[in-house]
C-alpha cells in the first residue's frame, strides 16, 4: 500500500552519515529536497550525490551554511551544484557517465536513500522515472530506502526507470512543472557548423547528439534524410519534428529497432508531452544505453558532440576551463568510442572556433589544468565554421596542419609559429 506524507515527514527517513541520491534531468525533487535542507541544522554529514541535474537555483543542501550538514557530491556538473563545487564546498567524481551506475552497484559509492520524482500511477500502479532514467534506475536498485514526489507534471515514460507505488516508502503528492530549458536557437556560425556535419550523415544512420545550439543546427539541417534512427544520452526539443515527420524512425537500428533510446530528457513541455505514454520512446539505465558495444550494434552511428578546448595534436577538453570544473566527462567517451567501433561510424566533436570573449579553442596546447576527455587517438571529425578537421590515421604535424586550417583566421599564425616550433621540418614539408 503507497504511503503517502508530507514532504517534512518523507526526509526524516535520512540520516546523519548516510548517502543519498537526488534524482537528475530537469526532475530534480526540489519540494523534498527543501525540506531536507530544512533539517540542515540537524544533520551531519549526509553525502548528497547527484548527476547530469538542470535545477532552477542553486541546490538548497548546497549552500555555505550547510556545508558540515550535507557534502554533495556531483557526476556530472550541472547549474545546481556548480557553485559550491568552485568554492570547495563540494566534490566532483571523474567518471564515464556509462559506468557511474557500477559505482552505485559494486558499493564504490553506497547508496542507503533514492530521493526521485515520479509520475503518478499508471493502472497497474507503476510510477515512471520519467525524464531521467540515467542513474536513478542503479540507484533505486541498491538503496535501502526510496522517497518520492508523485508529480502530475511528470511523464511516463517506458523502459527499465519503473518503480511500483508500493515499494516507496514515503510519497509526496506534488504539482511542480518540470524544469523547461528554452530552445537554443542556433547562430549563423552554428548553422555552418550544422551543414558540414549534416552531409557526413548517410541515410540510414543512427544518431548521438546533445543539447544546444550546434546540435539543434545539425537537427534542422537533416530534414531531407531518410530512416534515421536516435541511440543518445540525453533526448531534447530538436529531435521531435524529425521524429513527427518520420525522418527519424528508427528503421534500420539493431538495438531497439523502431525505439528511440535515451538515459534523459530535457527540454519544453512540448517534448515532455510527446514523451507521455509514448511507447515508441525508450528510457533506460545509463549502463545500458552508454555501452559502447552496444552501441556499436548499431549501423552508422553518428556521435555529436562538443569540446571547449582542443590542442594541436587532437587532445580534446570537454570538463573544466583550465582547473575550474564546469561540466564533467558525461557520455562523449562512450559515444566517441562506441560510435568508432559501429560499421560505418564516424564521431565528430563540433564547436565555435573562438569563445565568446574572441579567444581561439584551438590551441597550441590545452590550459594548464584542463582535462582530456577525449584522448588523441580517439579524435575523428572535428568541426568549427571554417571547415572539418578528419584526423584518424594522422601523424601529430598532419593533424596540426589539418586543425589550423579550421581555426580562426586571426589566430592561425600563432599555431603555425607553435607547430613549427613543436613538429619542426615535418610540419613545414607538409
Amino acid at each position: 500500500m503507497a504511503h503517502y506524507t508530507t514532504a517534512a515527514e518523507a526526509v526524516k527517513l535520512i540520516h546523519s552519515g548516510e548517502s543519498i541520491y537526488v534524482q537528475g534531468s530537469t526532475s530534480i525533487p526540489e519540494v523534498l529536497l527543501d525540506a531536507l535542507a530544512a533539517r540542515g541544522n540537524e544533520l551531519k554529514d549526509v553525502t548528497v550525490y547527484s548527476g547530469f541535474a538542470v535545477g532552477r537555483r542553486e541546490a538548497p543542501y548546497a549552500v555555505p551554511e550547510l556545508k558540515d550538514a550535507f557534502r554533495p557530491v556531483s557526476m556530472f556538473i550541472a547549474n545546481s551544484v556548480r557553485a559550491a563545487i568552485n568554492r570547495g564546498e563540494a566534490q566532483f567524481v571523474p567518471a564515464f557517465l556509462g559506468e557511474v551506475p557500477a559505482l552505485f552497484r559494486d558499493g564504490t559509492r553506497p547508496v542507503d536513500v533514492a530521493v526521485l520524482n515520479v509520475s503518478r500511477p499508471n493502472a497497474e500502479g507503476y510510477c515512471s522515472y520519467g525524464v531521467s532514467a540515467d542513474l536513478a534506475v542503479s540507484a533505486v536498485e541498491v538503496a535501502k530506502r526510496v522517497i518520492a514526489q508523485v508529480n502530475s507534471y511528470m511523464p511516463f515514460s517506458y523502459g527499465d526507470a519503473l518503480i511500483h507505488i508500493d515499494d516507496i516508502d514515503a510519497c509526496v503528492e506534488v504539482d511542480e512543472p518540470l524544469v523547461e530549458l528554452p530552445v537554443a536557437v542556433p547562430n549563423d556560425q552554428e548553422r555552418r557548423i550544422g551543414q558540414y556535419i549534416a552531409a557526413e550523415i548517410p541515410d540510414g544512420a543512427t544518431l548521438q547528439i546533445g543539447v544546444g545550439g550546434i546540435p539543434n543546427a545539425v537537427l534542422d539541417a537533416l530534414h531531407d534524410h531518410k530512416h534515421l534512427g536516435l541511440h543518445t544520452e540525453a533526448l531534447t526539443d530538436g529531435v521531435v519534428p524529425l521524429l513527427q515527420s518520420g525522418v527519424i524512425d528508427n528503421s534500420q537500428k539493431v538495438v531497439c529497432p523502431g525505439k528511440t533510446v535515451a538515459a534523459l530528457a530535457l527540454g519544453s513541455k512540448r517534448l515532455y508531452d510527446y514523451m507521455d505514454y509514448n511507447e515508441d520512446v525508450v528510457v533506460r539505465d545509463v549502463a545500458w544505453t552508454n555501452y559502447p558495444f552496444r552501441i556499436a550494434q548499431n549501423p552508422r552511428v553518428m556521435a555529436i558532440n562538443s569540446a571547449i578546448e582542443i590542442d594541436l595534436t587532437g587532445q580534446i577538453c570537454a570538463d573544466s576551463i583550465g582547473t575550474r570544473m564546469f561540466s564533467g566527462v558525461g557520455g562523449q567517451h562512450d559515444f566517441m568510442y562506441g560510435g568508432s567501433l559501429s560499421e560505418g561510424g564516424k564521431t565528430f566533436i563540433a564547436m565555435t572556433a573562438t569563445t565568446r570573449r574572441g579567444e581561439s579553442k584551438i590551441k597550441p596546447v590545452l590550459t594548464a589544468g584542463a582535462g582530456v576527455v577525449t584522448t588523441r587517438s580517439q579524435a575523428q571529425y572535428i568541426v568549427t565554421e571554417y571547415g572539418i578537421a578528419y584526423l584518424r590515421g594522422k601523424d601529430l604535424a598532419q593533424r596540426a596542419k589539418a586543425l589550423i586550417a579550421i581555426a580562426a583566421p586571426e589566430a592561425r599564425e600563432e599555431l603555425e609559429r607553435a607547430a613549427c616550433e613543436r613538429f619542426g621540418y615535418s610540419f613545414l614539408r607538409i
